[in-house]
């Protein structure tokens, strides 16, 4: 048996699920190209302090900044959020698609690492407060061969949305309004 071989041996009831649901949602997608097109929308809202209160759909988050920065760390900062839906999207959307070709992967680990000029944040720097370097290491644990896994691995980044939007220019359009006080 060649280590692609054992790769392939059966998958758990939950990745034989996530197969399943996906190939249902695949052909769904493939009768209707244009239905598969969304906008999805979370709002935020910050009062007093720096607490921002996030709802997206069913879901709601807390963000905040450290009391250093002048908030009372009421949650994760913004950037917990960024870094935590980078790592999320790339560790589920390897999994998903090893799951998709028959593949075991035990366990995907994303780690993402992102340097910043801080004073740029603050306005006293030139330069941008954009990050300036973001790294992304993955680990897979599998009885399939390298090429395997990192041929799969930039399949998946080829369609993941969150590490496209962190690597790929996209047009960003912002409006402002003002509220009136009643």
């Amino acid at each position: 048996m060649t280590m692609l071989d054992t790769a392939h041996v059966a998958l758990s009831p939950r990745d034989e699920n996530v197969r399943a649901r996906q190939a249902a949602v695949i052909e769904r997608m493939r009768a209707d190209l244009s239905a598969a097109r969304s906008t999805i929308v979370a709002t935020g809202r910050v009062e007093d302090g720096l607490t921002c209160h996030i709802a997206q759909g069913k879901f709601s988050a807390v963000a905040d900044m450290s009391p250093g920065m002048g908030g009372d760390a009421a949650g994760p900062s913004p950037g917990f959020y960024a870094r935590a839906g980078i790592v999320g999207c790339v560790a589920i959307g390897v999994k998903m698609l090893a799951a998709r070709e028959g593949l075991v992967f035990r366990s995907v680990d994303v780690t993402v690492e992102t340097d910043f000029d801080d004073a740029a944040l603050m306005g006293l720097s030139p330069r941008t407060a954009a990050p300036c370097e973001t790294r992304i290491q993955i680990s897979v644990d599998t009885d399939a061969d390298a090429d395997t896994v990192k041929d799969l691995t930039e399949r998946a980044l080829a369609t993941d949305p969150w590490f496209l939007a962190l690597r790929d220019a996209q047009v960003v359009r912002h409006s402002v309004s003002l509220a009136q006080a009643d």
